[in-house]
């Protein structure tokens, strides 16, 4: 199980992410046996992600600043062979949002990027109404949409949601089951993101390594739900899930 794998070789997991989330993503990789570093100052982050297992980019939080030290670690990343996962976080709900994606993905060469519907849509320049960070409406067709843009930019697609859709552009796969509580607090998404990255970093087939975080995170949701009433306790205990589930597998 790719939980006990991460666990057993603690990656370290840059993140240059967005401050609503940035606690949230670090305590649920430390739950799974990753280790969090949030370094986003232009500064050190060239010196921080050559030390990293792997580096996510999260533009939930967007200023110019960040997108100085997303490019920078970026391409420090790629010249190492350090795989990097893309969350664009609602990349259509504003031109510098999309721009920025853009630029991100011309000149960073990404593992990964692990999105929801709406964000598909702007990357693959489809007509969408996003609506903020969430996804938003209009029409698109999942399946042919993600398979070209994991084919144009050479990496494998995440798109989740009541259902998740992964392809590396030859294979493709829907994984069912969770809960819709995962949508009623912030940072489940994000924090996918970076367990997607530890995921993808722990080992050598990184499409089923990311097809089994991506059942288990499910099974995390599932049991949450089914472990509280309370949607203020809901984050907690899908952190404690995940914690269970790297140290004893699935009950």
């Amino acid at each position: 199980m790719i939980f006990h794998t991460i666990r057993k070789r603690n990656p370290l997991i840059h993140c240059i992410t967005n401050y609503v989330v940035a606690n949230f993503q670090a305590n649920g990789l430390l739950a799974i046996g990753a280790s969090p570093v949030m370094a986003d100052d232009s500064h050190e982050v060239e010196e921080m992600v050559a030390i990293a297992s792997g580096l996510l980019i999260n533009i939930g939080t967007l200023n110019n600043q960040m997108k100085e030290s997303m490019l920078l670690a970026g391409k420090k990343a790629n010249a190492l062979g350090i795989p990097i996962v893309l969350d664009p976080v609602a990349a259509g709900a504003t031109t510098y949002r999309k721009q920025t994606v853009q630029q991100l993905l011309k000149e960073i060469k990404f593992a990964a990027i692990r999105c929801n519907i709406g964000e598909l849509a702007a990357i693959a320049n489809v007509d969408w109404q996003q609506k903020g960070v969430d996804s938003g409406t209009g029409s698109i067709s999942l399946e042919v949409e993600a398979k070209q843009i994991a084919q144009l930019y050479n990496c494998i697609v995440i798109v989740t949601g009541e259902k998740d859709f992964i392809t590396d552009g030859e294979h493709q796969q829907w994984i069912t089951g969770g809960n819709s509580q995962m949508t009623e607090v912030t940072g489940t998404g994000c924090l996918l993101s970076a367990i997607c990255c530890a995921a993808y970093s722990a080992g050598n087939e990184p499409y089923n390594q990311l097809v089994d975080a991506l059942s288990l995170y499910k099974k995390v949701a599932e049991q949450a739900s089914s472990s509280t009433d309370y949607i203020g306790d809901f984050q907690i205990t899908v952190l404690n899930e995940l914690h269970r589930l790297s140290k004893d597998g699935e009950k």
